[in-house]
């Protein structure tokens, strides 16, 4: 979604729709951030203005903001086609549109859904074909580019959960650290061996006034166990321009500190 925060001009707005507690950092864009979502967050965490409202039914005119930044959210809207015309009246002619949902399909999914009991997750995506000629039929947006989102399986991880655990939790190893470390090398081990899909999590979609030249289509394997973040191969390299080296080998094993919040993963090389 950073392609399209960081192109923004001030004084624009861009919309972070369904956004919990937030999609993404203030600091992450030079526009003007407008969160919206049916609950209120469990913490101001920003000091962007925030909407208590329904996406079906959004209390913007027509044609307001320059971007719109939909991270995991449309898998939980009700009527799904409400949403998407709604965003295609509120946004700009010139606007770009961010989507990422998860592949109901995976193994992470699955698991989401069984622990949290269905999870909030009403719509099931299996298809990133499907699912990008879906949004450009609802919005005529132009689709620009696609991107595999991996997974680390973060929402298991114990320090995110609520006590006592549950004991769905326990039986997926506690949500220890290193049981989550052990998911991402394995997952993504057998993936590069034997062509499965064990480490994936689902789809990002690039849509509207974006050029593909400015979206890296590249899949980010490297994802936090702790909070979740992905980053790019390069980027944990360093490429030679780091204060703080986040990676380095033991016993011929490839470790980063993650650079959001320091836990300790797998570094993994870019899958086929």
């Amino acid at each position: 979604m950073h392609e399209i925060l960081t192109m923004l001009e001030p004084g624009s707005l861009v919309l972070d729709l369904g956004c919990a507690d937030g999609s993404f950092s203030d600091t992450s864009t030079g526009a003007t951030v407008i969160r919206l979502d049916l609950e209120l967050p469990s913490k101001k965490k920003t000091n962007s203005s925030f909407v208590r409202g329904d996406a079906a039914n959004l209390p913007f005119r027509d044609r307001t903001f320059s971007a719109i930044i939909s991270n995991h959210s449309l898998e939980h809207f009700d009527n799904l086609a409400a949403v998407l015309a709604e965003i295609k009246r509120i946004i700009r002619p010139d606007g770009a549109l961010f989507v990422s949902v998860p592949d109901a399909s995976t193994i992470t999914d699955k698991l989401y859904r069984w622990l949290a009991r269905g999870g909030g997750h009403v719509n099931p995506f299996v298809s990133p074909t499907a699912t990008a000629s879906l949004i450009v039929s609802a919005t005529g947006m132009r689709h620009v580019a696609t991107r595999t989102l991996y997974s680390s399986l973060s929402f298991l991880n114990s320090r995110h959960s609520p006590r006592p655990r549950p004991k769905r939790l326990l039986m997926l190893g506690g949500g220890h650290e290193m049981t989550l470390f052990a998911f991402v090398w394995l997952s993504r081990r057998l993936d590069s061996l034997l062509g499965t899909r064990l480490s994936v999590l689902g789809w990002a979609f690039y849509f509207g006034n974006i050029s593909a030249v400015d979206v890296d289509t590249t899949g980010w394997p490297n994802v936090c166990v702790r909070c979740g973040s992905g980053f790019p191969e390069r980027y944990i390299l360093c490429e030679g321009h780091c204060r703080r080296q986040p990676f380095r080998r033991y016993f011929g094993f490839a470790l980063y500190s993650c650079p959001l919040c320091g836990a300790l993963n797998p570094f993994i090389q870019r899958l086929p």
